[in-house]
Order: structure tokens, then C-alpha cells, then sequence
């Protein structure tokens, strides 16, 4: 038995702990959750968000970074995921020795006593928050499955990229203002600035900048309304780069463009904040999902007052 066996329930660590670890541990080791999946230089696997492959459903928040991390960890192709009873509903099994993936999700409770206390009180009950742990495999950890579930979303060729990339931020209705040498939100006047594309050695990074600054463009109060520090050094600032850097990720795995590391040099803020931390992950990959569904739903807004 080892001495982490012996460990009494309390002295082992929560859910927090254990996912924010290993995020730092693939921090301090240069490695960034939310682009590594195709850091790989051979088996990169499809540019996309993991997706249940019974429901359908995308994950969201901070199990993105989980699965995404398994997918280049192992170098799986796909990011399709089953339960252990999902694959046995679809006429499947999970293959004999393989390791499973944990998942959170998120839930509250309300406690008898608190029931109780608010009745008597006249007010709302105050829920407690959980988290839950679940364990899912990768279809390519399965065997027996129909062979659809293997087709693979056919990736955009690079020519067709950048116009998708590029109707999107239009759909957005953003004030978009091109020019100067640097790229940055103003809150307070609620508009984007980036350097005009030619500034760019990769044409492409220039959208994954707008996706960027797109993501503190939903923060403002009449969106998302989160707060936006613009001090830098300050851990506001640093919370809100994080979520901005993922949200910009997510977007771009969306899209089926490659996502990059944008500000590497604030790696050393996101440590900090993480290390004093153990839910900050957690709460930012939860806003950049919110930050990258409320960007792409303009664009299918759009499609949809375009038809009517």
C-alpha cells in the first residue's frame, strides 16, 4: 500500500486540486492545454471541440482542456467520447486494459436543514455547489462500434478558412478599427483594435488576434459582463487574458483553425494566479465557453435572419 493509499478521504485531493495540478505541471513544462492537441508533430488529431458521440453534445469548460490534453497525450485522432455504458448502448465495449479519461460536472444541492431554515426565514434556500467526477474513453479506446461514428467532420481546406473566419467577426457586429502596430479591446469605448493583416507573417494569425480580442469584447456589460482589468500585473488582468487566450482556442477549434498560443509571454501570471488558486481554471475555462458559444451563435443568428 502506498502513502498515497493511506491518505484519509479529506487529506486526498478535491477535484480542483488534482485538474489545476496537472494544468501547472503542463505549464511549468511549456506545454499549453488549450492548443495541444495539434503540437504533435505526428497522429495530430482533428481540429475540433470533443464531442459525446452518443448525445452529440460538445463538451464545454474546463473538460475541454481534460480531453484535449488526453488527445495528445495518447495521440488519438478523433474527439469522439463514450462512457463505459454509453459504448456498450451503441453496440460496443471498451477495450480490455484501456484507461479511461476523467470529467467533472458541475451541480448544486440544497441540504435539508438550509430547506428548512429558508422556509421559516421567507427567502431562497442557498445551494452548495459539487463537483462530480465521470469517466469517459475516446472511440478509438473501443471496439465494435458502427463505423460512422469513426467518419471524421471533413476539415475546411485553407483557401475557405480565412472568408469563415472572416464572416464571422462580421457577424458579430463588433466596431473593428484596423491600423497601429498593436491589437487591444477598450472597454470603456467598446472597440477593437489590430494591426492591419499584412503586419502579420501568418495571414491566419491575424483572425486568431480578432478571436482574442473578440473574447474580451464579450466581457463587456452589455454581454457577458465580466469584469476587465486593464492594468497589467494585476490579477484581474491576468484572469481575463486566460479566459480571452481560450475563448480564442475554442473559437478556432470551432472553426477548424490550428489554435496557437497567442501571449506566451503571460504563462507566468496564469502559474501564479493557478498556484494561489485551485478553481480560477475552472471559472475561466467556464467564461471562455460561454465567451466562444455567445461569438459563434451571432454568426448562426445571422445565417438564420439571412434565410428568413
Amino acid at each position: 500500500m502506498t502513502e498515497q493509499d493511506k491518505q484519509t478521504p479529506r487529506e486526498k485531493q478535491t477535484v480542483y486540486q488534482e485538474v489545476t495540478a496537472k494544468i501547472i505541471r503542463e505549464l511549468e513544462q511549456g506545454q499549453v492545454p488549450w492548443v495541444q492537441p495539434w503540437g504533435k508533430p505526428n497522429g495530430a488529431a482533428t481540429i475540433g471541440l470533443p464531442t459525446n458521440a452518443d448525445s452529440k453534445n460538445t463538451y464545454s469548460g474546463i473538460n475541454i482542456l481534460l480531453l484535449w490534453g488526453t488527445v495528445f497525450e495518447h495521440g488519438f485522432q478523433l474527439q469522439s467520447w463514450l462512457t463505459y455504458k454509453q459504448a456498450q448502448k451503441l453496440g460496443g465495449n471498451v477495450r480490455k486494459g484501456e484507461k479511461s479519461t476523467t470529467i467533472v460536472y458541475a451541480d448544486s444541492f440544497i441540504t435539508k436543514d438550509e430547506r428548512q431554515a429558508a422556509r421559516q426565514e421567507q427567502r431562497d434556500p442557498q445551494r452548495i455547489p459539487f463537483l462530480k467526477r465521470y469517466r469517459v474513453f475516446n472511440i478509438e479506446q473501443c471496439e465494435g462500434l458502427s463505423k460512422d461514428l469513426y467518419a471524421d467532420a471533413p476539415e475546411l481546406p485553407e483557401c475557405e478558412q480565412i472568408p469563415h473566419a472572416e464572416a464571422l467577426i462580421k457577424d458579430t457586429g463588433a466596431d473593428f478599427r484596423i491600423g497601429g502596430s498593436r491589437a487591444f479591446y477598450v472597454p470603456s469605448q467598446d472597440f477593437i483594435q489590430v494591426p492591419p493583416q499584412p503586419a502579420f507573417h501568418d495571414q491566419v494569425n491575424y483572425y486568431r488576434t480578432c478571436f482574442h480580442e473578440l473574447g474580451h469584447w464579450t466581457g463587456h456589460k452589455s454581454r457577458l459582463d465580466r469584469v476587465i482589468e486593464n492594468t497589467k500585473g494585476d490579477k484581474l488582468y491576468a484572469r481575463e487574458e486566460l479566459v480571452a487566450e481560450m475563448t480564442s482556442a475554442f473559437v478556432c477549434a470551432s472553426l477548424s483553425i490550428m489554435p496557437t498560443v497567442r501571449h506566451t509571454d503571460y504563462i507566468g501570471s496564469w502559474l501564479k494566479v493557478l498556484k494561489e488558486d485551485d478553481k480560477a481554471i475552472f471559472r475561466a475555462a467556464s467564461l471562455a465557453s460561454k465567451a466562444a458559444s455567445f461569438l459563434l451563435e451571432t454568426q448562426q443568428t445571422e445565417t438564420q435572419r439571412t434565410a428568413a
